[in-house]
């Protein structure tokens, strides 16, 4: 898994249910997927200890991590996150 960015809550979200991660506004989301769906796009990603999915619109982006992460090798990316 490899960190894509971060960002900040743009306002409060509950998930329907235990995929989706639940955050307030203000909190910081680090993102690790970029999904595309039907009707809306979620990404996934973690706020705190929590993981899950969240609709892209409600995140305002404030650091990109480098291309250079993302093209790490598997077998290293793995030591970057805990």
């Amino acid at each position: 898994t490899v960190l894509m960015c971060r960002g900040k809550a743009r306002q409060d979200f509950k998930g329907p249910d235990c995929r989706f991660v639940n955050f307030k506004k203000g909190e910081a989301v680090y993102v690790y997927y970029k999904l595309i769906g039907k009707s809306v796009e979620l990404w996934a990603g973690s706020v705190g200890s929590d993981f899950g999915y969240f609709p892209k619109d409600l995140l305002e982006i404030n650091h990109n991590y480098s291309n250079e992460e993302l093209e790490l090798p598997t077998d290293v990316s793995h030591l970057l996150f805990f």
